[in-house]
């Protein structure tokens, strides 16, 4: 008698824990659970990002970035990626908050965007599903490059690139795709060399 009231006091306990919350707290462990979390604001004014681009009046963009819609790290609105991007070369660089190499290029990166000015828009693209660790991980390494958070690497997809990091894809101001450097880029004169010989930019 006394083993079958303990089995039913398990039971019951076990029932209590497995019960359904409120509709709020499941929707937040889902949330968790898909990978989306709240992004605090003080998280992203600490990280400083520039905004990302908008798309000129009229624009609709084209190439393989087509109908890929992002959100911006800066402030978390939607970015049209290929809109955003139309008429101007891009270095789209791909990485992630783990990624140890990613932290080693993306000061460089910095360094290109700052001495390429207006002549080519840097974009970086965090290929994973934790944007307040991308916002950690930027915020420590003081990069405040305009970045967009890609947790299904859609753009990874998008222009065939294999599954590593870090990536830089380079497209043409038409949207078309010019390269895909499947390495890590050793500094800014490094950087500058590839985006010249396949954009025809020199920096």
């Amino acid at each position: 008698m006394r083993w079958a009231l303990v089995g039913l006091i398990v039971a019951v306990a076990a029932v209590i824990a497995l019960w359904p919350r409120g509709g709020e707290d499941t929707a937040s462990d889902a949330r968790i659970q898909s990978g989306e979390r709240q992004v605090p604001a003080q998280l992203r004014a600490d990280a400083a990002l520039a905004p990302c681009p908008r798309p000129a009046t009229g624009a609709t963009g084209a190439g393989p970035l087509a109908g890929i819609t992002l959100t911006c790290l800066a402030d978390g609105a939607p970015v049209d990626l290929a809109a955003a991007l139309a008429g101007k070369p891009v270095l789209l660089n791909l990485w992630a908050y783990w990624c140890g190499p990613c932290a080693e290029e993306l000061p460089f990166l910095q360094q290109f965007a700052a001495r390429a000015g207006d002549a080519v828009t840097v974009l970086t693209v965090h290929s994973d599903s934790d944007e307040i660790k991308a916002l950690l991980r930027l915020t420590g390494l003081e990069v405040h490059l305009p970045g967009v958070f890609d947790a299904q690497a859609k753009v990874r997809s998008a222009v065939g690139a294999p599954a590593v990091l870090p990536i830089s894809v380079l497209v043409r101001p038409d949207g078309s795709l010019a390269q895909v450097v499947v390495r890590t880029f050793t500094g800014v004169d490094d950087i500058a060399d590839t985006v010249a010989a396949a954009l025809g930019v020199r920096t």
